[in-house]
Parts: C-alpha cells; structure tokens; sequence
C-alpha cells in the first residue's frame, strides 16, 4: 500500500510547478469602504455571508475553528457554522471531542471564514460558552437523518481500529435514526464564540487589500480601527 501510494505521488519539481502555476483572485473583486461599515461587526458579517453564498461561494458557512491543546499547541480543523446572532458565532460537535476537550480546558478560540470568489476573510477571536441541553437537542434536530446517524455514532477523535469497525457502527447509528428520529446524542453540544475581536479582509487585485478590525471596548461597544495589508 505505502509503495503504491509512493510511486502515484508526484515529482517534487511537478509540485512546484504547480504550486507556482496558481492564480489567486482571477475575477473582479467588489470593493470594500470601510467608512460605511456600520458600528457592529454582525450586520457586516451577516451582509458578507449572504452576498457570499450569491456570488456561487460554495460552502460559505464551512469555517476554520483554532483551539489550544493542553501543552499549548495551536490545533485547527473545519466545521459548519450554526448561526451568528448578537450572543456570538455558533457551531456543534460533541463535548468529548478533541476541540470539546480542549474549549473546556482553555474556553477561547478563532474562526477563519475565507471567501476567494470575492477575495474575501473574516476572522472572529472570543471567549467560548456552551449552550444549554436543550438547545443542543434542538441543534441536532433541525439538521439531516445523517447528520444525527454521525452524532449518535459518537467516540469523535478517538482511535478507530479499522473501517470496518466504523461502517458497522455507522449502519447501526442510521438504522436508530430513521426508527427514532428523536434520538439524542448526550454528548452533543453547541458552542458559541464571543467575540471580542472581529477582522474584515477585502482582497484588492493590486494587493491594496482592505483590513477593518473591531475591537471591543470598556463601554460594551465596539472600536474599529483600519490595518495595513
């Protein structure tokens, strides 16, 4: 298998060649005033995501969440977003996770948003809380039957002893789900960011890009302020 997957791999020159062939931003860019944002990032975000998901950006609601491990390691991975309302930005998995053990150890995080059909980020740092159980049976609810099959499989990040293991878990999850469809997942959590920094990306095709940072301050508000590119 090892050596098989070794002699489909492709030349080191050929990944370079590639690697430098790529084209960032190859259609227009709509532009971005930051003296128009409105004093709250949420109606910016919310505006961003929607015009997003117009422009053909597929999965505009996949977004990259950063935590921190208990040695201090930076660890990422994607997930979906659940909502953004003016309590935070939301997202599930299960609380005995990987990332659910790490929020309840060290409750901050990031998300990342990239948006390339219009040159677009968002990066949103806060404090992480979790919802009630009940709001964590209502997430799961109002998403697929497979959605709920992957959650009552459960054991998220541990070690899987082979796919085999997993296929006959997953076929057992489906069976339950379609007989209850009320089944809960205990374990199931939702999650929600916080934010006290929220940043704005408009890529610019002459790399004139446009950053607007909101920062929360002292009076419950929000400061903004521009960076440099």
């Amino acid at each position: 298998m090892a050596a098989t997957a070794a002699s489909a791999a492709p030349a080191p020159a050929v990944f370079e060649a590639t690697l430098r062939s790529l084209t960032v931003w190859d259609s227009p860019l709509p532009s971005f005033d930051p003296a128009d944002a409105p004093a709250a990032p949420l109606p910016l975000f919310r505006a961003w995501f929607v015009e997003a998901a117009r422009a053909g950006q597929a999965e505009p609601h996949a977004v990259h969440l950063a935590t921190v491990d208990p040695e201090g390691r930076p660890d990422v991975r994607t997930v979906v977003l659940h909502g953004a309302d003016e309590h935070g930005w939301h997202f599930a998995s299960h609380s005995t996770s990987a990332k659910g053990r790490q929020l309840a150890a060290r409750p901050q995080a990031a998300l990342g948003f990239y948006w390339p059909v219009q040159g677009r980020q968002v990066r949103v740092r806060g404090h992480v809380s979790t919802g009630t159980p009940q709001e964590a049976y209502e997430d799961l609810h109002v998403r697929s039957t497979g959605a709920l099959a992957a959650a009552l499989v459960g054991r998220q990040s541990e070690p899987l002893p082979s796919p085999a293991v997993l296929a006959e878990a997953s076929e057992a999850a489906w069976e339950r789900a379609r007989a209850e469809p009320g089944a809960h997942a205990p374990t199931w959590t939702r999650y929600r960011v916080e934010p006290y920094e929220v940043e704005f990306f408009q890529g610019d095709a002459r790399r004139r890009h446009v950053r607007l940072r909101y920062s929360r301050n002292g009076a419950g508000g929000w400061a903004t302020e521009l960076l440099w590119p």
